[in-house]
């Protein structure tokens, strides 16, 4: 610690009152979560004070850029070609990093994502990938680097050299209900995502009842704040809010996903029809990147592109040499039957006829987590079979016996707690409701 009186109660109790931390104040605090000066139940504490207090822009800054100085900033200014990632604010079912980093790859971008793991009701895009037996989320700095360089892109985890204070924090929000909390997403996101070595951003706010931004204007504060960092740290960045009142795809849980990712990789006809939304998704995420990046002139010729190279089998190419050199089964993306499924496989029907009114995503998140699809602890390990598949969704007419969702769950897994669970989350109504804007505003 650079201070001798350095005192974190002091800090913690000026943030509980609503007073501005500098960016001082704001180092020391953070280096001592990082060098264990500060203890758990004090960083617990604090987070709880900005979760209600909140911070000002100019904290903000300050939390992100200490944050990204608590450890390692690859410099990827070697490697020939534009660094544009996408971070999701994170919903079920949400699996648009899986395509989108070998597709934006096969279009001409460099894409060094840093992901992470699921955090509360929501999965995570390194637990997906680690479905796949082998696949490497821990790669070495010369690994890296060199998938970047000659394939276009890497997906890797946090190193403990990479942003530790955010490491730290993170597995904390998951267990201390603080996720939600805007400051504090702002600079775990952003901390991460600039030390990877990207040049430019492109945000997925999720709003709806399976988002952390419940309403859009909450999901609106946080896109613009996120802009607003980025571009105080040198980012160049964008945001699209996009609707999360009912999972994206046909598929939630970890197994699951990378098959529909697979389908729409691959280009089948059955992804056109079933993974409608997650294809539009990716594809005009994919778009921003190449147009934030100057690979195309305009988001019209990015969605063009995306789709060739979706079409001619480019990104499947890419993703399969993705898969190849991060140490994962090419027989499992190739055989997906051959992915992991949970041995039982509940049916939850129709109970009356009508229309899909409303399905509370977060319940159905919830759920996953319970049956072993997430985490309740730090420690917990995730079951990559577990998963649903959503066979009518929003707006949809059912009759009575249809099949609304295929459950897979663990063994000993109660069908009536699923049976119940899900009747309470999805709702029949006798009249249609509008289906909600997928894209509902882009920055």
């Amino acid at each position: 610690m650079s201070s001798t009186s350095f005192n974190p109660a002091w800090i913690i109790q000026k943030k509980r009152d609503g007073k501005e931390l500098s960016h001082e104040e704001l180092r020391e605090f953070i280096n001592g979560i990082t060098s264990g000066e500060v203890a758990d139940y004090q960083a617990t504490a604090f987070l709880m004070a900005v979760f209600f207090q909140g911070m000002t822009l100019e904290e903000t800054v300050g939390l992100t850029d200490v944050m990204l100085k608590s450890g390692d900033r690859y410099d990827l200014s070697h490697i020939p070609g534009m660094k544009i990632d996408k971070h999701s604010t994170g919903g079920v079912g949400d699996k648009t990093s899986l395509i989108i980093a070998p597709l934006a790859a096969a279009c001409g971008l460099k894409v060094p994502m840093m992901a992470g793991r699921g955090l509360g009701h929501t999965g995570g895009t390194l637990d997906k990938l680690e479905a796949i037996i082998g696949f490497d989320t821990q790669l070495t700095k010369e690994q890296y680097f060199k998938n970047i360089e000659e394939l276009g892109c890497a997906i890797i985890g946090q190193t403990s050299r990479v942003a530790p204070a955010d490491k730290k924090l993170y597995a904390l929000r998951d267990v201390t209900a603080t996720v939600e909390c805007m400051p504090l997403i702002v600079g775990s996101i952003l901390s991460k995502k600039i030390s990877e070595g990207s040049e430019g951003l492109v945000f997925d706010v999720k709003v709806g009842n399976g988002a952390f931004m419940k309403t859009k204007d909450k999901a609106k504060r946080l896109a613009k704040a996120l802009i607003q960092v980025s571009k105080k740290m040198g980012i160049p960045a964008r945001a699209l809010i996009t609707d999360m009142n009912q999972p994206l795809g046909y598929a939630a849980g970890n197994a699951i996903e990378v098959k529909e990712c697979i389908s729409i990789l691959r280009n089948e006809k059955s992804a056109d029809k079933n993974s409608m939304d997650l294809k539009e998704l990716t594809i005009q995420l994919t778009a921003h990147m190449l147009d934030l990046g100057g690979v195309v002139k305009s988001i019209a010729e990015g969605r063009k592109l995306a789709r060739a190279k979706l079409a001619d089998g480019s990104a499947w190419k890419v993703f399969e040499r993705l898969v190849e050199t991060q140490g994962g089964s090419l027989d499992l993306i190739r055989h997906p039957e051959k992915l992991a499924q949970s041995p039982q496989t509940i049916i939850f029907k129709a109970k009356k006829r009508g229309y899909i009114a409303k399905m509370q995503t977060e319940e159905i998140g919830k759920l996953l987590v319970e049956m072993g699809g997430g985490r309740k602890r730090i420690t917990d390990s995730v079951d990559p079979g577990v998963g649903m598949i959503f066979h009518k969704k929003l707006g949809a007419k059912v009759q009575v016996g249809d099949a609304l969702v295929t459950v897979h769950a663990p063994e000993d897994f109660d069908f009536a707690v699923v049976e119940s669970r899900l009747a309470d989350a999805i709702e029949i109504t006798g009249t249609r409701v509008a289906v909600p804007k997928l894209i509902l505003e882009e920055f």
